[in-house]
């Protein structure tokens, strides 16, 4: 993969960043599951940060391994992020400021550079991952109450429709389509894994 170019791409194929919240596609749970019954009527509004590492042996993205301990989907894999807070800007902010304070990684070493489709979840939220490309030499501080760990996975990897598993499972009695791309005994699916399918669409459809 040239990171060269899929920089480029990725900086004309997301939503600028002044543009967020006005209007921006949305994907949900139900895209794989048209017969969804029980859609939430109301959403609340949240926001993650896609943290995309420069390395120079290859580009990886940031994931933390949510606490047992944490109310909110408990031992799940996901992007840093949480819920808007009144006194946050905008998404990126949001973004930003739960990066910081799940991981203790700064503004410092992060660029945002746009966002993608939304994202509506079987739970209640809408979702608006940000793209932020992450300059090598950072240090993380794990937020223990939220965070059990990290790990980086290549992007190349990530980016490969071929590891876009579609699997299923039960949710509330009825049985329903997902994605998931394991990796390396890491399992990201649901929400997380259809982010990044949206991503992969956005930037090679």
């Amino acid at each position: 993969m040239n990171w060269a170019d899929l920089e480029s791409l990725l900086r004309s194929r997301l939503d600028p960043l002044d543009q967020i919240g006005r209007g921006l596609s949305t994907r949900s749970d139900g895209d794989l599951n048209p017969d969804w019954p029980d859609r939430p009527a109301t959403f609340r509004p949240a926001a993650v940060l896609a943290p995309i590492v420069k390395r120079p042996e290859g580009w990886t993205m940031i994931f933390t391994e949510r606490s047992v301990e944490t109310p909110a989907h408990p031992g799940q894999i996901s992007f840093p992020g949480g819920r808007v807070q009144a006194s946050d800007a905008d998404a990126v902010e949001t973004a930003l400021r739960e990066t910081r304070e799940e991981i203790g990684l700064g503004g410092d070493f992060i660029e945002p550079i746009g966002a993608w489709d939304r994202y509506e979840t079987g739970t209640g939220y809408r979702i608006t991952p940000v793209v932020g490309l992450i300059e090598p030499g950072f240090t993380l501080t794990l937020d223990p109450r939220e965070v059990a760990s990290v790990f980086e996975a290549p992007l190349s990897f990530l980016l490969d429709p071929a590891n876009h598993e579609r699997r299923e499972g039960e949710w509330r009695g009825l049985k329903r389509a997902y994605y998931a791309m394991p990796y390396e005994g890491r399992f990201i699916w649901g929400a997380t894994a259809g982010m990044i399918r949206a991503l992969y669409e956005r930037l090679h459809i």
